[in-house]
């Protein structure tokens, strides 16, 4: 070949550079084109009823513009935009949006869509990159201009015609700004303005779109804050982006975007669009928010909006997006899963010690501002850790194993799972625990148990258990049940020495009916590890001595 295949994009002449070092404080004009760019790149557009839904849904969200359809070229479309204003389905504080080509026919017919309309915003683009204009419309950059300026002035004629002038704003787009020479996008962009003449700031937008992303997002800045620089009009235009996402970097364009001066940002939910689609706004917004922003968009139920948009768009949500993905609140790793259990636990500490409500290792935000629960946030799989697995435990049953016990529950989901293969969800896992810690049935068995108070300071008690079958008779006292039980079996030359070094006791709910679940821990002589039980029975003392009888059991068959 003559020349290399690709070539890296020339940087952008910009003097004294500001956006760097700027910081973003007020979000921008939220604009959502998944009705028009989104719903057009759809293996299956979505029907008019669907539309409405997804119109509907929008709102909810607290979009207060949106491109609704392109009237001109698809009947769909116009007759979708007559339902909206008829039907009466626009808020007062909503302004619609539809697109237009630059020629004549197509301009009126997209005014006549708007009648009745009590606020609107028509549209107008023009391919100003030499790549378009040459190639495309084998046409010179004077030529381009021209059918910029003609196409405004026949949008300008056509909302007078109709006497919507105070209702119609106007929207100006020289697509592909970014791959256009940029003195010529301002040159453009300045003649259509005086062509408009003069106006308020929010009624004329100069949308310069990262039409397909060819450079990187840092160029995409400098080229806003030159625009800015040079553009004289911007006291009377507002600045919008509008970014796709061909190499994977519209969000980053977008923020670096808005610190070089856009005012307004186009995209859609998700990200559907041309190709790899546009920029995704609940990404970008929710961004925000995490950095404290008001955003002045509802995401705070984002199961729904995921249904809908699934629904309508024929096309699941990825596992991974970063707010909407099922898998973004879970941890797999054991250190991630620990971690997460000890943030959430210290949260009251952690927040007085950075000042600021949420800060908890490896979540950015709080899953439940976006309608998700606590317990979603641990899966557990052969890669999970203790932690993970006792914070499931917790926050979902109540049981708060003591925390030496950890590692015994995580090597028995570990072996379990090395068997089963896959991940086990919360019910799965309450079933291993409770089978190989709760009340375990083996070498020793206890088939009565009884007590009486000694004096003050203690108890005797009577137990009849069996080792292997053979039936024994205890008696002994101690402070409380469970001292004098450990007394007796320690007496007892048939069972190995222990000592019991860790208790502790819980119950389960808030009824009267609760169970209560026990925790003992003892140290077989010689042993450097505590062997642990677990027993669950309505009355607890007993949940105490099952859970002593657990824990003999599974030193019998070496469990530990």
């Amino acid at each position: 070949m003559k020349y290399p295949k690709y070539v890296y994009p020339e940087p952008i002449a910009i003097k004294n550079r500001q956006w760097p070092d700027r910081k973003i404080e007020k979000v921008p004009i939220w604009s959502s084109v998944d009705l028009r760019d989104g719903n057009q790149a759809l293996p299956v557009p979505m029907n008019p009823k669907t539309k409405l839904e997804y119109f509907k849904m929008l709102v909810k969200i607290g979009f207060k513009e949106i491109e609704v359809g392109f009237p001109s070229a698809s009947q769909d479309d116009f007759d979708f935009i007559r339902v909206l204003i008829e039907d009466n389905h626009i808020p007062d504080d909503v302004r619609i949006a539809v697109l237009t080509q630059a020629r004549g026919h197509l301009i009126t017919r997209t005014v006549e869509s708007l009648k009745g309309a009590t606020q609107a915003l028509l549209h107008c683009y023009v391919p100003t990159s030499d790549l378009h204009g040459r190639f495309v419309f084998n046409s010179n950059r004077e030529e381009v201009k021209q059918m910029a300026i003609n196409g405004t002035r026949m949008v300008k004629e056509a909302i007078a015609d109709a006497e919507m002038q105070d209702i119609v704003a106007y929207e100006f787009t020289p697509e592909e700004f970014t791959d256009n020479d940029l003195d010529f996008a301002i040159e453009v962009c300045k003649a259509v303005k005086e062509e408009w003449g003069s106006s308020k700031k929010n009624d004329f937008i100069v949308n310069l779109p990262a039409t397909v992303e060819r450079r990187p997002p840092y160029q995409y800045a400098d080229m806003i804050e030159y625009f800015c620089n040079n553009y004289p009009y911007l006291d009377e235009s507002t600045i919008s982006i509008h970014a796709h996402n061909d190499q994977g970097c519209a969000v980053a364009a977008s923020e670096m975007a808005i610190l070089a001066g856009a005012e307004r940002v186009e995209g859609t939910i998700f990200g559907h669009g041309e190709r790899t689609g546009n920029l995704d706004i609940s990404v970008i917004a929710l961004n925000f928010f995490a950095r404290g922003l008001d955003i002045g968009l509802d995401f705070s139920n984002m199961p729904e909006i995921v249904k809908c948009v699934e629904e309508a768009s024929g096309i699941d949500v990825h596992a991974r997006h970063p707010y909407a993905g099922q898998l973004v609140f879970t941890a797999f790793s054991g250190s991630h899963q620990d971690a997460i259990r000890k943030g959430v636990d210290a949260r009251d500490k952690s927040s007085e010690y950075f000042k600021q409500g949420w800060k908890v290792p490896y979540l950015h935000i709080d899953p439940a501002d976006v309608g998700r629960a606590y317990e979603k946030l641990i899966r557990i799989n052969s890669q999970s850790g203790k932690g993970g697995i006792a914070f499931v435990l917790e926050k979902e049953f109540g049981i708060y194993p003591p925390k030496q016990m950890h590692p015994a529950i995580g090597a028995e989901v570990q072996q379990y799972l090395d068997k089963k293969g896959g991940e086990i969800n919360s019910a799965e896992l309450l079933k291993v625990f409770e089978k190989g810690f709760v009340n375990i049935k083996g070498k020793y068995i206890m088939t009565k148990f009884s007590r009486k108070i000694r004096d003050e300071d203690s108890i005797e008690i009577e137990a009849k258990i069996t080792i292997d079958g053979k039936a024994l008779k205890l008696e002994a006292y101690g402070n409380g049940p469970l001292s004098a039980l450990t007394h007796a079996l320690q007496h007892c030359s048939e069972i190995p020495d222990f000592k019991l070094e860790d208790f502790s006791e819980r119950t389960l709910g808030k009824n009267a009916d609760a169970k209560a679940i026990a925790f003992v821990g003892i140290r077989p002589k010689g042993s450097k590890h505590l062997v642990y039980g677990a027993g669950k029975h309505s009355n607890i003392d007993r949940a105490a001595t099952a859970a002593l009888f657990s824990a003999l059991n599974r030193l019998a068959t070496k469990k530990g």
